[in-house]
């Protein structure tokens, strides 16, 4: 099977991104707690899904997303809204504060701080993929 993993940065990636997640689960019958909607599933053998969503030992999807903003206000929106416990936590990352429209800013200093985690969880999302 094939894997697909989404990397959303910035307030625009986060928000595009938060919206095709909600279309995802529209379409695949996955509810916002990330557990399939039985009377969609019924009759249907589409998993196709699983391209999109990892599934855990509980039985709930989970996208293959990351989303990542220097500002944490737009990705606190979705560890808020109605898609909260869709999401693992450790794919929401956020810096404390944004680089003010300067590249150097967002590069050199603040960026740095958010590298080392985003490169880690991109490997440990890959890692347990089979068919990236």
């Amino acid at each position: 099977m094939r894997e697909c993993i989404s990397v959303h940065i910035g307030q625009a990636g986060v928000q595009m991104g938060n919206a095709c997640w909600e279309l995802y689960c529209l379409e695949h019958g996955i509810q916002p707690d990330g557990i399939i909607c039985l009377e969609k599933s019924l009759g249907q053998a589409d998993s196709s899904f699983g391209t999109f969503f990892s599934e855990t030992g509980s039985g709930k999807h989970v996208p293959r997303a990351l989303f990542i903003d220097l500002e944490p206000t737009v990705i606190d929106e979705i560890r808020t809204g109605t898609y909260r416990s869709l999401f693992h936590p450790e794919q929401l990352i956020s810096g404390k504060e944004d680089a003010a429209n300067n590249y150097a800013r967002g590069h050199y200093t603040i960026g740095k701080e958010v590298i080392d985690p985003v490169v880690d969880r991109i490997r440990k999302m890959a890692d347990q993929c089979s068919g990236l």
